[in-house]
């Protein structure tokens, strides 16, 4: 076995940990390919969120098992953790190892491995991603997560600091940091930690370029932290909030133990303090009881907000959640309701895109191929250029040209 390649369902903790192992891999001489045809293992990472990343993980393992008969194929991650016992007796899956278990997946994959030092290294992605936190303390009445991952941890800070400088040293433009629940990151640690008193930490890494923040909870976004983040050099103008729904009853059925009126308030902070900032949410449609005047609620909430763009999702029962045996609002309807709002995010992202025409901005290069590159700059401008002379991870300069239809059109420039 001296190949590998690794597929990561979800969230971008699942991320951070496929390329914390793609680097400790080749590290010890294991061939990365994007081409799981090619590959001797094959690492799929994960997630149960909805039904369709259970289907999307079963779909993925059976391809693999048919197109690659040859490969070792190892599954971890919270449909792993979820699903052991059923994965277990495929006998196409070498090996499942729970969220727990999955601390020691480099070690047992480099104990079969039959490598050696090579001079080639290939980045699993354009930008570093770094896990600072895992799991989650609350239990919000529609999510599987804290019964998969278990109890919010942090991640010690000088092994994070380690990381990042070695990414740093690798040549890594940007650091994207993640958690299932970043902002609970350090409540856990003994002494007492916080996220901000990390981010100062890092901030103050040599050659650092940028910091962009995963998900945020609206909740624990407290007037210093909103003030650090929005006036911080290197942190991202780009945040993204864990919002959910814009209707005081839903949030209350969601266990969110928040009202709308404090999602204003932290948004017209983040605007004010940073206008430039590109403004992105969670937002989940179809709730168990979700009215239509709930949802006209919500829709005149996103209609009225900063919000540059959200992601939108139908809600979808989850065992082990109390909402999966509420009564639940019909198909047809969630998907109706999810288009409205999709339109909505298209007119805002694009709204927010036409103010930067003209403009010339930093990025970093994510994307290399015969067609041109793409790039992403810090308030999370997706610019496509037709040449690039860069190659991905670095950073640029890009002059914004034209905006159509969601793409984004700019050159690089000296």
């Amino acid at each position: 076995m001296n190949s590998f390649s690794i597929q990561s369902f979800g969230c971008r903790v699942n991320q951070a940990e496929a390329f914390r192992w793609s680097d400790v891999f080749q590290k010890q001489g294991l061939t990365h390919t994007k081409d799981v045809n090619q590959s001797d293992l094959v690492v799929v990472n994960t997630c149960t969120l909805t039904h369709r990343a259970d289907r999307d993980v079963r779909s993925f393992i059976r391809k693999v098992s048919r197109e690659n008969p040859q490969a070792k194929i190892l599954v971890t991650g919270c449909y792993a953790q979820r699903k052991k016992e059923t994965l277990k007796r495929n006998p196409r899956v070498w090996e499942v190892l729970s969220n727990q278990e999955k601390e020691n997946l480099a070690e047992k994959v480099l104990f079969e491995a039959h490598s050696y030092p090579s001079g080639s290294f290939y980045p699993y992605r354009s930008r570093a991603l770094v896990k600072i936190q895992d799991g989650c303390d609350f239990r919000c009445t529609f999510c599987i997560i804290p019964s998969v991952r278990g109890k919010s941890v942090s991640g010690g800070k000088e092994r994070i600091l380690s990381q990042i400088k070695e990414y740093v040293r690798q040549g890594f433009r940007e650091v994207v940091l993640t958690g299932v629940h970043i902002c609970l990151y350090g409540l856990d640690s003994e002494p007492q930690s916080s996220l901000m008193e990390l981010l100062e930490e890092i901030e103050a890494v040599d050659g650092l370029g940028w910091i962009r923040l995963s998900s945020l909870d609206p909740r624990f976004l407290n007037p210093s932290l909103l003030d650090h983040i929005t006036s911080s050099q290197i942190i991202c103008p780009h945040f993204h909030l864990s919002l959910q729904n814009g209707s005081d009853q839903i949030l209350k059925w969601m266990g969110r133990n928040i009202k709308v009126s404090r999602y204003q308030e932290v948004l017209h902070r983040l605007f004010q303090s940073s206008p430039r900032a590109s403004l992105g949410a969670d937002i989940m449609v179809g709730f168990p009881g979700e009215t239509e005047d709930d949802f006209e609620k919500t829709r005149l909430f996103l209609q009225q907000s900063p919000l540059s763009y959200f992601h939108v999702f139908p809600y979808s029962p989850r065992p082990w959640t109390k909402a999966s045996s509420w009564d639940y609002v019909e198909d047809k309807l969630k998907t109706e309701r999810a288009r409205k709002l999709r339109a909505l995010s298209r007119k805002k992202r694009d709204h927010f895109y036409k103010k930067f025409l003209g403009e010339t901005l930093p990025a970093v290069v994510i994307k290399k191929g015969k067609g041109g590159a793409q790039l992403l700059t810090p308030n999370y401008l997706r610019v496509n250029v037709p040449w690039c002379p860069a190659e991905e991870k670095e950073e640029v300069k890009v002059k914004i040209n034209r905006t159509e239809n969601g793409r984004v059109q700019g050159q690089v420039v000296d």
